[in-house]
């Protein structure tokens, strides 16, 4: 999908003739992080949302365990895919990473034409960092307190009810289609720019639901204006531990896997991946770190490498497959 720039192509020709000679941990990972470089977290949101938010406080934790300068940069755009092709990009050497939501790597390839990376070739999976659904979110002009009630309301007024989305091809697109064609409902979709923006219409009332994160719908039900009817996950979570899941409802199917985790570029050294996760996994053990997700509707917790490749994998086929059931057209 892209060419590696020339500086990238030397550091992975160094890499391999080390490798080789059996000095690869040695020449690149022993002095692994350095003081004198700070270790670059690119997130591909805004500053002050809940991805950013959760990235800052691991990155003070990191930089601590560490003995070195952590530092969040901030590079939203194209639906994360800026940032997450600016690390593909990168030097494998540990000192970028990317903290993205499962839709940059599980989602994007199914629902955009253009990506411009390889979520499996381009990059190397360090530790999930936790795990948050989308929920289904109501503006309280809706009589609806269940999901069940929310279909009768749909369906006594087919075409007039709309719902929201982050934009089109996002995974609040894709729950609220396959919403839709599950529960046989007649709604009129509107995409915004962005998750903040379709939250202030929801509050407002000019549109009637729409699938949520649950970061942010754990805020703006705290506006009084917006009720929160069902959990798209498998199980209930700490945040909400009122709220009952679709499947307890019985809509079936709508509880794919949504998390966050840290990447870095393709063909990082392992003591160096072994170090990072190592940190991580210790960060993300912290009480305040697991409380500061809980407070945000997401659990924290780190994989092993190797598991969180596995989960991204799975992940990615779950959401090709859901894409395919709804017929949603590449943007």
């Amino acid at each position: 999908m892209k060419t590696p720039n020339g500086t990238r192509r030397a550091f992975g020709a160094a890499l391999g003739a080390a490798a080789l000679l059996g000095l690869a941990p040695l020449a690149f990972a022993q002095d692994f992080p350095s003081r004198s470089k700070p270790i670059r977290i690119v997130v591909g949101f805004t500053a002050g949302g809940g991805t950013d938010a959760q990235a800052r406080i691991v990155a003070q934790k990191l930089g601590e365990v560490l003995g070195t300068s952590v530092i969040v940069d901030n590079r939203p755009g194209a639906s994360t895919m800026l940032a997450a092709n600016e690390v593909s990009r990168a030097l494998p050497d540990g000192y970028t990473l990317l903290y993205a939501p499962s839709s940059t790597m599980a989602q994007n390839p199914h629902t955009f034409a253009q990506v411009p990376y390889d979520p499996f070739k381009d990059f190397t999976a360090i530790s999930m960092g936790g795990r948050g659904p989308l929920v289904l979110s109501v503006s309280t002009t809706v009589p609806a307190n269940n999901v069940k009630e929310l279909v009768a309301y749909v369906k006594a007024n087919p075409g007039k009810v709309s719902y929201a989305s982050f934009g089109a091809g996002t995974s609040s697109h894709i729950y609220g289609e396959a919403f839709v064609k599950k529960t046989g409902v007649d709604a009129v979709h509107i995409p915004y720019k962005g998750g903040s923006d379709a939250a202030k219409d929801l509050i407002g009332g000019r549109v009637q639901y729409m699938f949520d994160s649950a970061s942010s719908a754990v805020i703006t039900s705290a506006s009084g204006k917006v009720k929160i009817l069902a959990i798209a996950a498998n199980a209930r979570i700490p945040a909400l531990p009122d709220v009952p899941t679709f499947a307890e409802q019985g809509i079936a199917g709508l509880d794919l896997p949504s998390w966050l985790g840290f990447y870095g570029p393709a063909h990082m050294p392992a003591p160096v991946v072994a170090k990072l996760n190592a940190a991580l996994t210790q960060v993300l053990a912290m009480p305040q770190v697991r409380e500061f997700y809980r407070t945000g509707g997401y659990e924290a917790g780190a994989t092993t490498p190797e598991e969180f490749a596995g989960i991204t994998r799975s992940t990615y086929e779950r959401w090709g497959a859901m894409v395919q059931q709804v017929g949603l057209a590449k943007q």
